[in-house]
């Protein structure tokens, strides 16, 4: 190669390590908070991704002449342990009679290659440890075991069974075998069709991992016929190159195979570390197979990513809807009748009956007074009773429609996927705080207040203003409010004549004072004021739940970063 190739194949291998270092960013930023279907298998995968670009990836496109990395994997009891004690020369590598064993990996490595392994170049969240095997068991650790019966340029790992009963072995031998450049895959004649170590094989095959099979405890009688089928079956599985090493069954001397049984494993295993060429084709093959399959992997968790989003926003759109139909709620309430029933209307009966507001009106108005008022007995209330049953009708139609919208919003999430852990999260999100019912309550006086401003803006004309005073603001006021609610649709019977008659009488008085026009546009401006206020108050208490969704959601952008990221890859010369 010349110089300026050499030069241009380094620019792409740093541009590769910042590629994939980026990506290894994004996919750890990745979150996948929302409880909805697939999550789980998603989350596995993204640990198993980081893993892999942690415990390999980065490792082997930092440091290309690192050592070759095999690790030795298999089933319960296929002697993996055994097989590296055997080839090494000592017991490095502690069997067990009881299963599960190998719980601590075992990392064995020439004295010349020590700087390789003892930090945190691979396997970073493994803790070194040295020495004699004290048979104390170390989780979250890995022994490393020198021996000069290895050649420098070549380490093997003695990982956990991949079937053992313990998850934590079964997730940290799938991690190991991950940060491998070669799989040294050990099975026996009796279980070599079982369908774990197959899984684990054809995920090889799919990201192009180099495979070594060792066929342990073989019959000799039964050679001739389990060898071919195990290479049938790996031709299946897209592995017809990976070599097979066969084991007998045979007494173990000292604890370790005969030599002559693993002769041709140990020569196969010296030529990979003494010749670069080989060496660099296996490396070359695995690093491309990892390389590789980061696209597609990357793309399921951006798939789950946007899964989050999708319900993300069905949850938010689900409050959306329950609180607008809480609004439509409110404003049909304003303007059907139903706000003029009850004790409004006892009010405004007794307010109308006392004569002293009617005093000085002219005489139509007072003849509308008198179709009202012919029927009404009584004790005469003062003004402000009819006030406060307003300011609290009001309110009740509010604050009912705010619970119900609240309640509907937990229902409507509990159907949605990943809405029941985000209403878990908030246990207080089901109720109506009493903030709220306070904040409901100076919503209506503060309204009432902007009608009393209103009469005072439009009453400016001296004649107008006169008039106003004559009356009083506030009984001005309430009957704008009267106005404002004298639809009739909700009402049936007696109270349509009643409550007719009451908006009739209260609009009269108004359009005296202001004039037709005047009085339907002041009546507008209060309905619409109010479901403004209403409008405002509803959107804060959506945004409790908008809060404690977004505390529980993934980044809006996240998808697209991911993709992004793995796109760089692709792009970089390789």
């Amino acid at each position: 190669m010349t110089r300026l190739g050499t030069v241009g194949a380094a620019r792409n291998s740093e541009a590769l390590v910042a590629a994939v270092e980026r990506l290894r960013q994004e996919v750890g930023d990745a979150r996948l908070p929302l409880d909805v279907p697939g999550r789980d298998d998603a989350e596995t995968a993204r640990r198993q991704l980081i893993a892999q670009l942690d415990d390999y990836v980065l490792p082997r496109l930092r440091s290309i002449d690192a050592p070759l990395l095999a690790v030795v994997g298999g089933s319960t009891g296929a002697g993996k342990s055994t097989l590296v004690n055997s080839v090494v020369g000592a017991a490095v590598s502690r069997p067990g009679v009881l299963r599960p064993t190998t719980t601590s990996p075992v990392l064995v490595h020439h004295p010349d290659d020590l700087r390789w392994f003892e930090g945190d170049r691979i396997l970073p969240g493994l803790a070194r440890v040295t020495g004699r095997d004290t048979g104390e068991e170390q989780p979250g650790t890995v022994r490393l075991a020198v021996s000069t019966a290895l050649p420098a340029g070549l380490a093997l790992l003695d990982a956990p069974d991949i079937d053992s009963v313990v998850s934590a072995n079964r997730e940290l031998a799938g991690q190991l075998l991950s940060a491998a450049d070669l799989w040294l895959f050990v099975t026996t004649a009796a279980r070599y069709a079982d369908a774990v170590p197959w899984d684990l094989l054809r995920t090889a095959a799919e990201r192009g991992t180099a495979v070594a099979i060792v066929l342990d405890r073989v019959p000799r009688e039964a050679v001739d016929e389990i060898r071919p089928h195990l290479a049938s079956m790996l031709r299946e599985q897209g592995l017809p190159t990976a070599p097979i090493f066969t084991v007998p069954e045979i007494d173990l001397d000292d604890g370790r195979l005969p030599e002559w049984t693993i002769a041709r494993l140990r020569s196969w295993l010296e030529a990979l570390a003494g010749d670069a060429r080989a060496r660099d084709i296996v490396v070359s093959q695995t690093l491309r197979g990892a390389v590789g399959s980061l696209s597609e992997r990357t793309a399921r968790l951006a798939t789950a990513s946007r899964a989050q989003r999708d319900a993300e926003e069905a949850l938010t759109a689900a409050a959306t809807e329950c609180f607008e139909v809480a609004e439509r709620r409110v404003a049909d309430g304003m303007t059907d009748g139903t706000l003029l029933r009850g004790e409004v209307l006892a009010r405004w009966q007794e307010f109308v009956g006392t004569g002293e507001f009617f005093r000085q009106m002219e005489s139509t108005i007072a003849r509308w007074r008198d179709r009202i008022t012919a029927a009404i007995k009584g004790t005469p209330a003062p003004q402000d009773s009819l006030g406060e049953a307003l300011q609290t009708g009001v309110a009740a139609l509010v604050l009912a429609n705010l619970e119900a919208a609240t309640s509907e919003t937990v229902r409507s999430w509990r159907r949605h996927s990943g809405g029941a852990a985000v209403l878990g999260s908030e246990p207080g999100l089901g109720t109506v705080p009493e903030e709220s019912t306070t904040a409901v309550e100076r919503l209506v006086r503060a309204w009432q207040g902007e009608v009393f401003d209103l009469v005072r803006t439009e009453g400016q004309g001296r004649r107008t203003n006169a008039r106003i005073a004559a009356y009083g603001v506030n009984a001005i006021g309430l009957f704008l409010m009267l106005v404002a609610f004298a639809q009739t649709g909700g009402l049936v019977g007696a109270e349509v004549g009643i409550a007719g008659g009451t908006a009739v009488l209260a609009q009269r008085v108004l359009e005296a004072i202001f004039g037709d026009q005047a009085v339907r546009d002041m009546a507008a401006k209060a309905r619409a004021r109010l479901l403004e206020m209403v409008d405002e108050l509803y959107g804060q208490e959506r945004g409790r739940f908008v809060r404690a969704l977004a505390a529980q959601a993934a980044p809006v952008d996240q998808a697209d970063r991911l993709e992004d990221a793995v796109s760089r890859i692709s792009a970089v010369p390789r």
